[in-house]
């Protein structure tokens, strides 16, 4: 299940890694009320989506007027982003950036272990990064007796930050991010950029948090913040109904009686240039 940023800011607060100061809206005139309320000379507006690519597609703009700030956020709000609608924005204080990291935890399946994944390279897409200069990110896997503890976290630090005071605060912020993974059984919790401003601090300025479905259960007040889409509705609805359902953008609709035999089907329709619409298997689980 994922999250908004603004959603998993929270989280992040609430685990006391520093965030810029920020508001969510969801009308043109309530951005402008937020710039005044913030204070500060520019804001980012930024499209509340459970999409990347939001600033490619138009949805993040810097602003340093109420005039500029209300027809952009016009804009925004009337936008979709791959498919899906603005109807929330977040408003924060626009920060004065010296360098961009990337910071991540995820779940390697060749290790079957955490993977703290980090770079000098952040702000940019990590999958490209990973894909034209995979030395450019550091990887680390986690031994879980064992965890994050102070002296491993200074050791992965240092690995980005040189200097004393700021390898001592990525430690403290690389520890908080792994208890916002461990405690919370996230898939993914991301951090790209975070930025080193020009006064020597580090502020998360984008938050992507990913969580395991099948412990949902464990978390009702992480579920509460469940925003699905259409297609996710579907999946969900399929998922009550005892079918293994996953929704695709091809145009061949798939029935078939058993997993095997969905995901072999799906491989000759793409064999001869089709498209599924789906994966669907009704074997076993499903009444007439």
């Amino acid at each position: 299940m994922k999250i908004h940023e603004y959603q998993a800011k929270e989280i992040f607060s609430k685990y006391g890694i520093p965030v810029e100061r920020h508001t969510l809206c969801r009308t043109a005139a309530s951005v402008v009320a937020a710039f005044r309320t913030i204070g500060t000379d520019k804001v980012v507006i930024k499209a509340q989506v459970l999409t990347g690519g939001r600033g490619k597609a138009g949805g993040v703009k810097v602003v340093d007027n109420m005039e500029d700030a209300y027809q952009e956020a016009r804009n925004i709000l009337g936008m979709s982003i791959k498919g899906l609608p603005v109807n929330q924005v977040l408003v924060s204080e626009a920060i004065d950036i010296a360098a961009e990291y990337y910071v991540g935890f995820t779940i390697d399946r060749n290790t079957r272990s955490v993977v703290l994944m980090m770079s000098a390279s952040g702000g940019m897409d990590i999958e490209e990064v990973a894909r034209r200069t995979p030395e450019k990110i550091i990887r680390y896997s986690i031994d879980p007796f064992i965890g994050l503890p102070d002296y491993l976290a200074r050791h992965f630090a240092f690995s980005l930050f040189p200097q004393m005071e700021q390898a001592g605060r990525m430690a403290v912020i690389l520890q908080e991010l792994y208890k916002v993974f461990i405690e919370n059984d996230a898939s993914l919790v991301e951090v790209n950029p975070l930025a080193l401003t020009a006064k020597g601090t580090l502020i998360a300025i984008d938050a992507k948090i990913v969580f395991d479905d099948n412990a949902l259960y464990r978390h009702p007040g992480i579920q509460a913040l469940s925003d699905p889409t259409e297609e996710e509705k579907v999946e969900a609805n399929a998922k009550d109904k005892g079918f293994s359902y996953v929704h695709m953008d091809g145009n061949i609709g798939c029935m078939v009686n058993g997993a095997g035999l969905a995901m072999a089907t799906m491989d000759m329709i793409k064999l001869h240039g089709g498209n599924p619409a789906n994966f669907l298997d009704i074997g076993g689980s499903s009444n007439p």
